[in-house]
């Protein structure tokens, strides 16, 4: 390979950096200095080799770009509107190759099954009218089945239907477990196959479609299977919002309100004021007395929600910082949502976590008692559950010391500072915690809802 030594401070190690050229069809081998980077195709990838008594080693570089599109769109099964079968392809060129072409379009469809009944017929007619090739696969995706077995069941009726690994999507209609495991078979299928989500509850708008993360739950721990590979794109539809229950919108404004206390105090002051009407016209225009502005409020609450969420994971979408500040609200909650599976939502579970972790903040001089109490008069104007009696004190102390396992020993507490502001915590005593528990109990253990199913 025609190697050169670099001086190392090891004077018994050689080390060579070789850059990889574009020459004849093949990859090849090359010195930094030979390389010119104004004529030669040059790959981002180094291979840098060492010498030693001991033997040869190559230490590879390749780095991997992925690219995906989070698009807000109107009537997506309107069969006018091309986003769902070509909004994900970025090449101009390769769009108008499709849309010459006489091929007909293949499609496999994981739908909800809750959702399949409502739009069942509505998805067939729009696969229908652009004649399109295509499989629907409507699967119970719930909390208690995303499992593997649920994964390999979508890869089993993939195989069968014969995919296009490349040109051809599988697209996962439905809420944030849906999109999850079919994302998971995805990234199974064939090493990577290309996917895409369509968030039907609120939650997943905002949180499950915009992330790289995919998984399914194993041993009753939650997405203890899972990887992380992007989907090719989220096509978010806030009209799908209107057949969802209130508390699933509840659920969603939970997560939403996590981005606030962490990052936005502006978003927590239209949460604050505007809550009650995004839950009563389910982020929809409506013929009330809210009128236009609560699909305005809507909009720009998403809008926020997701360009801070987008902020947090797309530098750091394989989670190589594990000072994150979208683990605020999923410490504890995790554990707390499988442990009385089905009864909670996971943004309930979260939000429950979240008004514990105020508490904790108070405790450690980071929130002012008015700020406090401000914080959790918004979680109940967003009809949240603030309080648990299975969130004990054994709890968190387990759920801490398990994290500890998995954050490289350090538990990265996400705090809120005030409102909008946070801070990562490594050191929070025992004691703030347990005071903290004493008086989040004693203040909110009456606002338990039993009435929740």
């Amino acid at each position: 390979m025609g190697k050169v030594q670099l001086e190392t401070n090891n004077a018994e190690e050689k080390k060579t950096e070789f850059s990889l050229v574009r020459d004849m069809g093949t990859w090849k081998c090359t010195l930094g200095k030979k390389v010119n980077k104004d004529t030669d195709c040059v790959s981002a990838a180094k291979i840098y080799e060492s010498i030693t008594e001991q033997g040869t080693s190559w230490t590879v570089v390749s780095p991997i770009v992925f690219t995906y599109k989070v698009t807000e769109t109107r009537h997506l099964l309107d069969p006018s509107n091309a986003t769902l079968l070509l909004g994900h392809i970025t090449d101009p060129q390769q769009l108008e190759d499709i849309q010459k072409s006489n091929k007909p379009i293949k499609r496999f469809v994981v739908v909800d099954q809750e959702v399949y009944k409502i739009y069942g017929i509505k998805l067939i007619e729009y696969l229908e009218a652009n004649n399109v090739i295509y499989k629907i696969l409507s699967l119970p995706t719930t909390e208690e089945n995303k499992t593997i077995t649920m994964a390999l069941q979508i890869i089993e009726e993939v195989h069968n239907f014969s995919l296009d690994r490349r040109t051809e999507p599988i697209i996962a209609i439905g809420g944030g477990v849906c999109l999850d495991v079919v994302g998971l078979a995805a990234s199974l299928y064939r090493r990577r196959t290309p996917y895409i989500r369509v968030p039907t509850t609120l939650l997943s708008y905002i949180d499950a479609s915009v992330g790289a993360k995919t998984g399914v739950n194993f041993e009753n721990c939650k997405n203890k299977l899972g990887a992380y590979i992007p989907p090719a794109a989220a096509f978010l539809d806030l009209s799908f919002l209107q057949t969802v229950p209130r508390r699933h919108i509840s659920n969603g404004l939970a997560e939403m309100l996590k981005m606030a206390l962490m990052k936005h105090r502006g978003l927590f002051e239209l949460l604050e004021t505007h809550g009650p009407m995004l839950l009563d016209t389910k982020c929809q225009a409506d013929n009330s007395a809210y009128g236009h502005n609560s699909l305005q409020a809507a909009s720009q609450a998403t809008r926020v929600a997701i360009v801070t969420m987008l902020e947090e994971l797309a530098p750091n979408l394989w989670e190589d910082d594990l000072n994150r500040l979208v683990d605020f609200g999923h410490l504890i909650s995790p554990a707390l949502e499988m442990k009385v599976l089905p009864s909670l939502l996971h943004g309930e579970a979260v939000n429950i976590d979240m008004s514990y972790m105020v508490y904790v903040s108070k405790e450690s001089g980071l929130l002012t008692e008015d700020e406090k109490q401000q914080i959790i008069s918004c979680m109940v104007g967003l009809e949240l559950p603030v309080w648990h009696e299975a969130f004990t004190m054994e709890l968190i102390q387990t759920s801490l010391q398990e994290r500890l396992k998995h954050s490289g020993g350090l538990v990265r507490m996400p705090l809120p500072v005030g409102l909008g502001e946070a801070v990562i915590s490594n050191d929070t005593s025992c004691d703030i915690l347990h005071k903290a528990f004493i008086k989040w109990c004693e203040e909110l253990s009456g606002t338990s809802d039993s009435n929740r199913v």
